[in-house]
């Protein structure tokens, strides 16, 4: 029986780890062939195509999850959920020691600030919110459809909020919404912060180069960054900042 590796997915590092895999001619260095299952949250709408196997919606917790693992068989599994997954990646993190399934966490290095960003560290949307008055009144959001309540009161200011799919209320009465998918470039951020006559940007540090034109253009264009750090690994739980990381663990390196 060929080796079955769930990948808690929605990241493009979890779409590459698919089609890498799907590719290997041997898994785990033992038996011929791999199924892989991308498990989604569906939370966008129209996620990308998927190398694999694909299901879509919750496990119903760490134990449902460990069930899940015993009746698929599961021999390995990879959390290459978005950073900011934190009550998924704590799932994880049980079921596969309630399992003893081997487990992976994938994730993308952060952001580090360079010479000339003006940023600011957060713990959380909530300081985001009490930090953004001190520095503008138009804010470029970009911490994506979920959790605009934090910002809901804010009504002095004026939001330009983007995400891949229409946010949900409550959400701040001046808001300007913008439907997009990354990458994008740094042309086109600084034509969107200078259209929009954005003072301030918020953004989660999710990492990776397909968002991060936007951090370029508001160096460069003198614009205040607040970036809302990233929730903590669970305790004993280390990860690897690449695909290449996970095949190594999994012995296909």
């Amino acid at each position: 029986m060929s080796p079955h590796v769930l990948i808690l997915g929605g990241t493009a590092e979890a779409r590459a780890l698919a089609a890498a895999l799907c590719t290997r001619p041997a898994a785990l260095c033992t038996r011929p062939g791999v199924r892989v299952t991308t498990s989604l949250a569906g939370r966008v709408a129209k996620p990308g195509a998927l190398d694999g196997d694909v299901r879509v919606g919750g496990f119903g917790g760490a134990s449902g999850l460990a069930d899940w693992l015993r009746a698929e068989r599961v021999d390995a599994l990879v959390d290459a959920t978005h950073p900011f997954a934190e009550s998924i990646t704590a799932n994880a993190a049980r079921a596969a020691a309630e399992t003893g399934v081997p487990a992976v966490v994938l994730r993308r290095p952060g952001w580090r600030p360079g010479p000339g960003d003006r940023w600011h560290s957060v713990p959380s949307l909530d300081a985001a919110a009490d930090l953004l008055p001190r520095l503008g009144h138009r804010v470029l959001l970009t911490t994506g459809r979920l959790g605009l309540a934090s910002f809901a009161h804010l009504s002095s200011l004026h939001f330009v909020v983007r995400s891949v799919d229409p946010p949900e209320p409550p959400m701040p009465p001046d808001i300007q919404v913008l439907l997009a998918r990354g990458p994008f470039t740094v042309p086109g951020e600084t034509a969107l912060l200078r259209e929009h006559r954005v003072d301030v940007l918020v953004t989660k540090d999710s990492g990776g180069a397909a968002t991060a034109a936007k951090l370029t253009a508001a160096r460069a264009l003198g614009v205040p960054v607040v970036v809302v750090r990233r929730p903590p690994l669970p305790d004993g739980v280390t990860a690897v900042p690449d695909v290449e990381g996970v095949l190594e663990r999994l012995g296909l390196g």
